[in-house]
């Protein structure tokens, strides 16, 4: 009689094999970079191979919240550097991912309102004015380190001829911010005006 043959491995067996090696293949492509590109290869798509051979898998879920995080984190790099549209394409990535989802929409929220103050600062000052924040903290106590970065900029302003605009949140805050400028560089007509607004900061333009 013939020995029995050794029967491959079972449907069963295939399918968590294959399960495995997408999410070995979606965690390798998340750490090099590849979130939803190339299409195809990239860890979104091997997350969703993963979801088809196996709905609701756990690690899959997981990874792809994980890309989620990953794309509105960076989205918030760009926006605190003021990159607007990089910082709006990444979010329209991370909502692709997961329509809806929580933390993107509350990093939009703040995108419309950083794109509406630079609106609102191009209107104050006209284009190309810098914007120049003034941390509220220091500026409510009118510490030592808000006087000595109110006096670095009106060493600028007096050395590139430049006119401000002060956004402050009262008039006397505003005075207070003129005051320090002007007397930051003695002699020295420091040309602007104040305007009522929050948060607080300083618009640096070219004069005419």
């Amino acid at each position: 009689m013939a020995p029995p043959q050794p029967s491959g491995p079972s449907p069963e067996e295939i399918r968590q094999r294959a399960v495995q090696h997408f999410l070995a293949r979606a965690e390798r492509a998340q750490r090099e970079g590849f979130i939803t590109m190339p299409a195809g290869a990239s860890a979104y798509d091997f997350y969703l191979q993963v979801q088809q051979l196996d709905p609701g898998n756990s690690q899959a879920t997981a990874g792809i919240q994980i890309l989620v995080m990953d794309l509105v984190s960076r989205a918030r790099d760009a926006l605190r550097q003021r990159s607007f549209g990089q910082a709006s394409s990444l979010l329209n990535t991370a909502d692709e991912i997961s329509p809806g989802n929580p933390l993107s929409k509350e990093v939009r929220d703040q995108l419309r309102r950083e794109q509406q103050r630079a609106r609102q600062d191009a209107t104050l000052d006209g284009p190309g004015a810098q914007t120049v924040a003034l941390p509220e903290r220091e500026l409510s106590a009118r510490s030592e380190a808000m006087m000595q970065m109110l006096g670095s900029i009106a060493q600028r302003i007096r050395e590139h001829q430049l006119r401000v605009v002060i956004v402050a949140r009262t008039d006397a805050e505003g005075r207070w911010v003129y005051s320090q400028l002007r007397q930051a560089v003695p002699g020295y007509r420091v040309r602007g005006d104040i305007k009522l607004g929050n948060p607080p900061r300083l618009l640096l333009q070219k004069s005419p």
